[in-house]
């Protein structure tokens, strides 16, 4: 068994599903609200799964939610939620879907008060992993502690994406995780 995702990602081989998200995503800090939604909504669709599941169904996700649009994703009515419960490509969990309908309108919600999804990730930063989890709890759907870390973790605002000794863990610095911020 891999002691890290790092070394699970470099004893999986070059072809591995999980390599291209390893090395230019996991970890490194998003700037875009659509892209930090789309972010918390994988990683909500990852849960009881695995995430292998959910890089293989990535494209399909991005396409199914037009790429993740927050002002599109809020305006869904049930007929899109009925063909979404159809579509093959991503997961067909009803609960999920509502999920990620309401939570793109509380993002709305968000942005207008703070401005974007972004500001308000800042604007809590530091918080421990568990004050985190509170606060999404409160605030979003489906968000338990381990979907709130991996989304956190994944998204550069806690620390534990790469090994010090992964090539990706320089690259992430460069790009300033809050977690890093002093």
């Amino acid at each position: 068994m891999a002691a890290s995702y790092c070394e699970y990602v470099q004893n999986a081989g070059k072809d591995t599903v999980h390599r291209p998200y390893h090395d230019n995503e996991y970890g490194f800090p998003m700037h875009s609200d659509n892209e930090l939604f789309a972010r918390l909504i994988l990683e909500i669709n990852q849960a009881g799964l695995s995430w292998e599941t959910i890089l293989k169904k990535k494209d399909n996700f991005f396409k199914a939610f037009d790429n993740f649009d927050i002002d599109k994703v809020s305006r869904y009515t049930d007929k899109k939620k009925e063909k979404l419960m159809q579509d093959a490509g991503i997961i067909r969990n009803r609960l999920k879907i509502e999920a990620t309908i309401d939570n793109a309108k509380r993002i709305k919600a968000i942005q207008k008060e703070f401005g974007s999804f972004k500001n308000w990730l800042d604007q809590h930063h530091p918080k421990s992993k568990d004050e985190w989890v509170k606060l999404f709890k409160i605030t979003f759907r489906f968000t338990g502690g381990e979907i709130v870390n991996e989304f956190l973790v994944s998204t550069g605002y806690l620390p534990g994406a790469h090994i010090e000794s992964c090539p990706v863990f320089k690259k992430v610095m460069k790009q300033k995780p809050k977690w890093a911020m002093k």
